[in-house]
């Protein structure tokens, strides 16, 4: 049975991006991820909640965690799960978008979790499925559920974000996990600050109302948390970096640029890492300041919360309820 009651959590059927969130909803999110954190620890990690609903995983791009992490959340709370495999669908022989939302729609799932390339995608299946869709990241813009497994890692450490001054560090221009990071932080009472070559930045990076900086010693001083992110190069057309050696040099986290940092500051990743690029390894794996594996965990626990959330508007939803 699920952990928590079947009170609505959200307010759409959809979960689309952060920046549509209320901090309510967002506080809720994080509330029910850690009572699935505890059932995760826990010897029976099962509930019936979704049994007898069809969650349906769509990735038109690779991943590992996200993936496997739906998948297995799903699974955990009793649903069919079935993972689509676009390299040998129809999608790879020219079936439009919406040809495969008509195709999916007469599977009659409940859940959709999708990944797309495109920004947008998700909130057009949104618009042209008949089940709640949940956005597992969209082009270069947002990427929800890892900004709240990212608030929920660092507030079991933290306990509140008023205050905080969380550094988002790397490849900014093309991250949708920096900008829903930047929402939910920003949302929450965070301070955030942005450090990244100028050729990595959004252009307009200023209307986030964030605090920007290039130089990592500068940027780094006095924060909390630290942020670091995945130089994205099958994203880049064009000449963004000298070299990744170069990049690591300037912009790499390691203990030197690290002890700029507040005493006791925390290290995070989304992953996958490239080591010696972004981040060295004596940083990623000292489990003293790494937050690495806890993201892992929690990325279980929080995609569980959203497919918990989202079932409570299906019809019946709360038919398991306790």
């Amino acid at each position: 049975m699920s952990p928590a009651s079947a009170a609505p959590i959200l307010k759409t059927s959809h979960l689309l991006g952060i920046e549509g969130l209320s901090v309510g909803e967002i506080t809720a999110l994080l509330d029910l991820g850690d009572e699935y954190v505890a059932l995760g620890r826990s010897k029976e990690k099962k509930s019936p909640l979704l049994k007898g609903r069809t969650v349906i995983n769509l990735f038109f791009e690779a991943s590992t965690r996200t993936q496997s992490s739906f998948e297995l959340a799903g699974k955990r709370l009793g649903a069919d799960v079935m993972n689509m495999s676009v390299r040998t669908s129809s999608v790879s022989k020219g079936e439009t978008l919406i040809d495969t939302a008509t195709t999916l729609n007469a599977m009659r799932p409940d859940i959709l979790i999708v990944r797309h390339q495109d920004s947008g995608a998700a909130e057009m299946l949104a618009r042209k499925l008949d089940c709640c869709v949940v956005n597992a990241g969209d082009g270069s813009h947002e990427h929800p559920t890892q900004a709240l497994l990212d608030a929920l890692t660092i507030r079991r450490r933290r306990t509140s974000f008023e205050g905080l001054v969380v550094a988002i560090c790397g490849d900014i221009a093309h991250s949708r996990v920096a900008r829903s990071n930047i929402h939910l932080l920003s949302k929450m009472g965070a301070r955030v600050r942005l450090i990244a070559p100028r050729t990595l930045l959004p252009a307009n990076a200023e209307r986030f109302g964030v605090e920007i900086f290039s130089d990592m010693r500068e940027g780094l001083a006095g924060v909390d948390i630290v942020m670091m992110l995945r130089l994205q190069l099958e994203r880049m057309t064009g000449a963004f970096i000298p070299s990744t050696r170069e990049y690591f040099r300037f912009w790499g986290l390691d203990r030197e640029k690290l002890a700029y940092a507040k005493p006791g500051a925390l290290v995070m990743h989304p992953g996958p890492m490239n080591r010696g690029v972004e981040i060295d390894s004596a940083v990623a794996d000292d489990i003293e300041i790494s937050l690495i594996r806890e993201q892992v965990e929690m990325g279980v626990a929080i995609r569980m919360a959203v497919l918990d959330a989202l079932s409570r508007g299906l019809p019946d939803g709360g038919r398991n309820a306790p």
